[in-house]
């Protein structure tokens, strides 16, 4: 039997977007950005951001995207999707025509880490770690 899990904390990019299956079950996405810095050879300190897709399935769809918004901390606990066609990450032709991907999660739990009076200030991070914010881009440098 084959197992994977991944587990991320971050902030939401914009607003998540929620609609419904024929079915009538219910599918929220929203982005998520993780921040990753370090020191280089160089000594320069580098700063990355790492932009993952994440799709929240039934009840937990309708909780994230009524209690989620832009620049919420959460923690998403979930399985990456891969592109079928490839098996690794989503490649599309932005509209600039330089070539965009991004990370699919399919979220198993996501634990809100910001709290409603946050407004976007971060909250507590579970087990410490101090994240904090991640540095949001303008809404239209956000891949998807």
């Amino acid at each position: 039997m084959s197992y994977q899990k991944i587990i991320i904390t971050g902030n939401l990019g914009r607003d998540p977007e929620m609609r419904y299956l024929p079915s009538g079950q219910a599918v929220t996405s929203f982005s998520v950005a993780v921040n990753e810095s370090y020191t280089n050879a160089n000594g320069e300190k580098v700063k990355k951001t790492i932009w993952f897709r994440v799709t929240a399935w039934g009840k937990q769809a309708e909780i994230c995207n009524q209690y989620l918004k832009k620049g919420s901390q959460v923690l998403v606990d979930g399985r990456m999707s891969a592109d079928p066609s490839t098996g690794g990450p989503k490649v599309w032709t932005k509209q600039d025509g330089t070539v965009g991907s991004s990370f699919e999660v399919t979220a198993a739990t996501v634990r809100f880490l910001s709290t409603r009076g946050d407004d976007n200030e971060g909250g507590p991070v579970a087990g410490g770690g101090g994240m904090g914010m991640a540095e949001l881009p303008p809404e239209d440098d956000i891949p998807f």
